[in-house]
């Protein structure tokens, strides 16, 4: 036997272990920097630009944070391999309301008046404490994930150079006349004591149901009618000015019995279906008659003194302030009844209806604007009944009020989309007339239209759809904050004459004359000493309350220039990321890199950023870089307002595997850390009290939920420990329990016992976030120890490829596995098979070559025994044309980042190398000798998975990585780049396409799939030979080309003999076909045409029908006089053979198998069956691939007689050096086996 020559190789481990593999790729870039000599080596190269949205630190991450962190990679990575450079500096986002609702939770504390209780510069430490509690988690998980970006130079938003780019753009605002303070309704965070810009309003809607309440107001002048009030904020009422009608409607007096009502005409009938009575019509007027008369106001709140004060008007004459009819333009008829409540403390229509009554006044500011709540969304002292209440609160008594008044008419439930505050949900917005800051976007409202136009939106629609529409629906920018920690309004006031300055830094607040900067400087550092959080404290100089302290002088004017007390909204923060992060204009060198740096070429978030990053770096760009700026400050020119990005990709949500939010509270969330690293979940121990359901000894019971979690099948056998003690553990087999909850676990007491656990003090209330934070020893963990994390890879190729990456993804442990089967089990698969049989047979891609440096797949080309590729078997020339398709279509995909298509193209070509080329090729590598058709197959194979490895590199990059160094390090270890990711991204080579044999060889797969189909459909295994195979090609044409691969397709339906039939043959009259309409795709177009279209196509002649569709590709049909047309999508062809044929059809034609079964196909089959069994004992034995075996079989009579015939071709097939049929063989284990119903039994041992 000759020598096995030395392996070049490294073998591929039977077992995988990707989280292993992919930490010590981990260790291995870091050991050898990859990553920065990816950016060392592109220095000087065309850039991409790509923007880091910066996350907040101060919670774990998540499965969202993933997704959006692994789309982020794919594209810096890719273009760094296609030869630019790409800089990735990381951020964190570390101001505003986040940071502060979550310190308030620690703190146990709500609200603004307990933040200043517990003081303002210990609340802003905790913040700075906050922001980076979780630091290290976030970067462990970028690491993990093989997320590259520059976490040691990340930029972070409450950093003195970051605020003070913030502060020059505000005062850039104010000196062009952006910035102004106004008196308006805003949203109000009550609960917080703030404003929320409309970005951050949309960001937090829920349904939810609210009191619909018909009130009635009786009129001053005639108390037995009623104006008809409907109000969805009964909270209101008692801040009640005046009713709106529309003046152009036509309004009815109706009789309600016991007093008239006044409402629209329109809406008269549903109100009466309300009240359950006819409501007569008495008389009509139109709306404008009701202008200017009064009514008594629902509540007496401001009756006293403001009920009968008259005012004088500009134009002579006086008028009630109060409590009367105005014409509105913006009162409906969609609901309601058409006279509108209003209250302008609380909505913008009614606030502007309330500033154009002011202005018929000769003393407008002598109005009251009548607002009975206070800032914290609790009702003054001056509403008796409900004071000190929380508005949401105080409905029902206030309507009870109303009821024993005689004033409510009718009232319901009204479900409606309703704001909460985003970042505290429990708490709900109400809009709130208040003083605050704002930016004057709606002065560059088209120029932020026209940008956005210019921006390449994934996918499209966003453009002139959610993003389109916020814009075109833009209002001014309510800037200011209430609160404590956020970025300074750096706008100073004097105390004396009220003149504003911006200021643009600290050095523009030191060269300020009388300024006191040096003296709060110093009491701050008297602060900070001996703090062990100085270096990062040092910054509080430009937060508050520090920076509120600092004060300055205008020369010969009394008084003090002091700061308004807001703080900027944070989304204005990460708007000026792409010029703060270089804290540009003041850092040296700031303009010169600011300069290179934008716009980004390339950004990502989900699809919530449409209101919240992505419209502040869009709307900051707008207001900021204008001409005359960039002419200014020295940006290179650009058209007159620059886009801050080329390119959005529009990320969906993940959802569990129902389709529902992932909720870390409802349990129905796989960590991250279950997919990376281990397969293994926290669970809180009950008792069977607790649980309500019996323990049993040995059984770990849990809910089904936590068992499809994990993708553990029901009765496995599980590890459990406590969290703190992995190394005392048991086994136990683990079932579902359907009473139980997500995140508990019952135990038997002899587990509980030998874990030294106890049951959860919370007992069965313990909600699945808390379980974590659980004592350890109230706790277990559960783990699969028989199966392995997916990994990083994994993770990541799922995102890509499960679908459109802006459509929500149903994300779950089974569904990362089934993407990873599919693809990169399934690569590893074909790179395993290369390099077993490399290495058996001494294969070396470098030999005679050992110091190319151009790429490996270009490299062979100079090796010994390599040949053009247009002289090899045709199998080698469609693999390497079909590597060159798919490598075109990637590049395009990628280059207008349509990730999910890329991602389906790698699909189909791993499936084609796996299942077609590798599978057709095997005997190929193991005939023996080492002709040039075994140099062909290999050369073909190694530049296959040398070309996808680099190309599939962005991707999964760790396992790219390890392929890498074995398939190229290995045979070039010095000249060849040490990483794939310091590689170039493979060219097409279009002399290696050939379109026309693809389309031959994608209809003999799609005729072998059709086959398959057909064996599977009618039950014929495929080890059992049938006789033929008829093909009714679709397309004629195609007969010559495909005809000659007929000896392919016999082999893989295994069957004697193809023939190639036309349509109209006798052969093809064993079929008969049905065409008919498919319900789904023509159902929307034909609605009521549907039936007889239906009947048509059953009552038509099939055979006809489907003769068209193949001719002429469409199927025309009269109905009821209309001509109708469909296409092939638009129908379903059914094939049914006669007795003794079985057939299938679809797009590439018709397969017909002849199904009855010689006594010689019989006996083909049994050999078959052997042959399988034979190689399945091989593998249960862990032979190696050429270990030769003995083998003896007996059994039934006829398997013995077919054994003996084909010992010949069992002994090559098996590798049996002797094959020995009887009673008397072997000795060792036997094994009983049925072959096709016959008892058999087989022996196998090493030769």
């Amino acid at each position: 036997m000759p020598e096995t020559p030395p392996s070049l190789f490294d073998a591929v481990p039977a077992e995988m272990d990707f989280p292993s593999d992919e930490r010590r790729i981990q260790a291995f870039w870091k050991d050898r920097r990859i990553f920065e000599r990816t950016l060392e080596t592109r220095e000087g190269a065309p850039s991409f630009v790509f923007y880091e949205g910066p996350p907040t630190a101060n919670g774990l991450p998540h499965n969202g944070h993933v997704l959006t962190r692994v789309i982020k990679d794919l594209f810096p990575r890719f273009k760094t391999m296609t030869g630019h450079y790409v800089p990735r500096k990381a951020g964190w986002d570390t101001h505003g309301l986040p940071v502060e609702v979550e310190v308030e939770k620690e703190l146990r504390i709500h609200g603004k008046a307990e933040i200043e209780r517990y003081g303002v510069e210990p609340f802003t430490e905790r913040c700075i404490e906050s922001v980076f509690r979780y630091t290290s988690e976030w970067e462990r998980l970028t690491e993990r994930i093989g997320f590259w970006v520059d976490l040691n130079q990340a930029y972070v938003t409450y950093h003195r150079p970051f605020v003070e780019s913030v502060w020059w753009a505000l005062a850039e605002l104010h000196r062009k006349g952006l910035l102004y303070q106004g008196h308006k309704v805003v949203w109000w965070w009550p609960q917080g004591g703030t404003a929320l810009s409309a970005a951050e309003v949309g960001l937090g809607y829920k349904t939810v149901d609210d009191p619909s309440v018909y009130v009635a107001f009786p009129l001053r002048d005639a108390p037995d009618t009623a104006l008809v009030v409907w109000t969805t904020t009964p909270w209101t009422l008692p801040s009640n000015m005046y009713a709106a009608v529309n003046p152009n409607v036509d309004y009815v007096t109706v009789d309600a019995g016991e007093r008239k009502l006044i409402v629209a005409a329109a809406l008269r009938e549903a109100l009466a279906k309300k009240l359950k009575t006819e409501l007569p019509v008495l008389a009509t007027q139109k709306g404008s008659d009701l202008v200017g008369r009064r009514y008594q106001p629902p509540f007496d709140v401001y009756h006293q003194r403001a009920g009968e004060a008259r005012l004088p008007l500009k134009d002579g004459g006086e008028d009630a302030q109060a409590w009367r009819v105005l014409g509105a333009d913006f009162v409906t008829l969609d609901s309601g009844t058409g006279i509108v409540h209003i209250a302008p403390a609380f909505g913008e229509d009614d606030y502007e209806a309330f500033r154009k009554d002011m202005a018929r006044f000769a003393q407008p500011d002598a109005l009251e604007l009548f607002c009975a709540v206070k800032p914290d969304g609790t009702f003054s002292d001056e509403v008796p009944l409900v004071a000190g209440r929380f508005v949401k609160d105080a409905d029902k008594d206030l309507q009870r009020h109303l009821k024993e008044r005689g004033l409510v008419l009718f009232t319901e439930q009204y479900k409606h989309e309703y704001p909460f505050c985003w970042r505290a949900d429990d708490d709900p917005l109400i809009q709130f007339a208040r003083p605050a800051w704002y930016i004057r976007t709606t002065s560059v409202k088209d120029e932020a239209i026209a940008n956005n136009r210019a921006v390449n939106w994934v996918p499209e629609h966003i453009k002139e759809g959610r993003f389109g529409d916020f814009l075109a629906n833009n209002v001014d920018w309510a800037l200011s904050r209430e609160r404590y920690w956020g970025t300074p309004l750096p706008l100073w006031v004097h105390s004396e004459t009220g003149e504003v300055e911006a200021i643009s830094s600290l050095q523009a607040l030191r060269e300020k004359p009388g300024n006191n900067l040096a003296a709060v400087e110093a009491e701050l550092n008297a602060f900070l000493e001996g703090k062990p959080h100085e270096a990062n404290a040092k910054h509080l100089i430009v937060h508050k309350p520090w920076i509120d302290k600092v004060t300055f002088e205008k020369p010969g004017t009394p008084g003090q220039f002091r700061r308004v007390p807001e703080v900027v909204d944070v989304w204005f923060d990460s708007g000026c990321m792409p010029f703060a992060q270089w804290g540009f204009p003041h850092a040296p060198g700031s303009r010169e890199i600011f300069n290179r740096a934008f716009p980004a070429d390339f950004i990502s978030e989900a699809i919530d950023q449409t209101r919240g990053w992505f419209y502040s770096l869009l709307m900051v760009s707008t207001l900021l870089f204008d001409e005359e700026t960039q002419a200014r400050i020295g940006l290179t020119p650009r058209r007159g307002w620059p886009q801050p990005y080329k390119s959005c990709i529009v990320l969906g949500h993940v959802s569990d595997k129902e389709g529902r939010k992932e909720s870390k509270s409802k349990g129905n969330y796989t960590p991250p850390e279950i997919i990376l690293d281990d397969v293994r979940m926290d669970f809180a121990v009950l008792t069977a009290a607790e649980a309500g359901v019996p323990g049993e000894p040995g059984v770990a019971l849990i809910a089904r939920e936590d068992l499809e979690g994990l993708d553990i099948q029901e009765g496995a056998r599980v590890q459990l420990f406590r969290p703190d003690r992995p190394e005392v553990s048991i086994t136990a087999t683990v079932k579902a329990h359907k009473k139980l909850k997500r995140r508990v676990v019952l135990l038997a007491p002899a587990e509980l016992q030998a874990l030294g656990v106890a049951p959860s003090a919370r007992g069965a209330s313990v909600m699945p976030v808390e379980v974590p934070r659980l004592a350890p020893a109230e706790r277990v963990v559960v783990k699969d120890p028989a199966a392995k994390a997916p990994g990083a890879d994994a993770f990541r190729w799922f995102f890509y490829a499960a679908s459109p990456t802006w459509s929500n993804t149903r994300h779950s442990l089974s569904n990362v596995r089934l993407l990873q089967k599919d693809f990169q089990v399934k690569l590893r698969n074909v790179y395993s098979f290369f390099t077993i049989y490399a290495n058996i047979d001494g294969f070396n891609p470098a030999a005679g070559n050992a110091d190319a440096a151009d790429a490996p797949w270009e490299a062979i080309r100079r090796s010994q025994g390599w040949r053009e590729v247009k002289a090899r078997p045709v199998l080698d020339r469609w693999i390497l044309s079909e590597v060159h398709l798919t490598l075109r279509d990637v590049t395009r995909a990628l280059e207008t980042y349509q990730v999910y298509d890329a991602a389906q193209r790698l699909v189909a070509l791993v499936d084609a190398l796996s299942n077609w080329y590798l599978r057709r090729s095997r005997s190929r590598f193991w005939a023996p000798g080492f002709e040039q058709d075994k140099h062909d197959a290999y050369f073909t194979l190694y530049e296959a998975l040398t070309t996808l490895t680099a190309t599939v590199a962005p991707f999964i990059p760790f396992f790219t990585d390890e392929m890498w160094g074995n398939l190229v390090r290995k045979p070039w270890p010095t000249s060849q780049p040490e990483s794939v990711h310091l590689a170039r991204f493979p060219t097409v080579d279009e002399a290696l396409i050939d379109e026309g044999l693809a389309a031959e060889m994608g209809a003999v797969r799609d005729l072998v799939s059709l086959g398959l189909k057909v064996r599977t459909d009618n039950r014929l295994k495929v080890r059992q030979p049938l006789s033929r195979a008829d093909v009714i090609l679709a397309r004629k044409e195609l007969t010559d080309r495909v005809a000659v691969y007929r000896a392919l397709i016999a082999d893989e339906l295994n069957v004697h003999e193809v023939r190639f039939v036309d349509p109209g043959s006798p052969e093809a009259n064993v079929v008969r076909f049905r065409v008919r309409p498919n319900l789904r795709a023509v159902g929307g177009r034909l609605g009521p045409k549907l039936a007889p279209v239906r009947k048509a196509f059953d009552t038509g002649d099939g055979a006809a029908l489907h003769r068209e569709l193949l001719q002429t590709g469409r199927v025309a049909l009269t109905v009821a006089g209309e001509d109708l047309v469909f296409t092939p999508e638009e129908l379903e062809t059914l094939v049914e053979a006669n007795p003794g044929y079985a057939a299938a059809g679809m797009g590439v034609g018709v397969v017909v198998l002849h199904t009855e079964l010689t006594e010689a196909l019989v006996d083909e089959g049994l050999v078959r069956e052997l042959l399988a069994r034979v190689q399945g004992a091989r593998k249960d034995l862990e032979l190696g691939y050429t270990d030769r075996i003995q083998l003896w079989v007996d059994g039934d009579a006829r398997v013995k007689r077919v054994t003996d015939e084909a010992r010949e071709l069992i002994a090559r097939e098996t590798l049996a050096s002797s094959v020995l049929v009887g009673p008397e063989g072997l000795t060792g284990q036997e094994e009983e086996v049925s072959l096709n119903g016959l008892p058999a039994r087989i022996r196998v041992a090493r030769a």
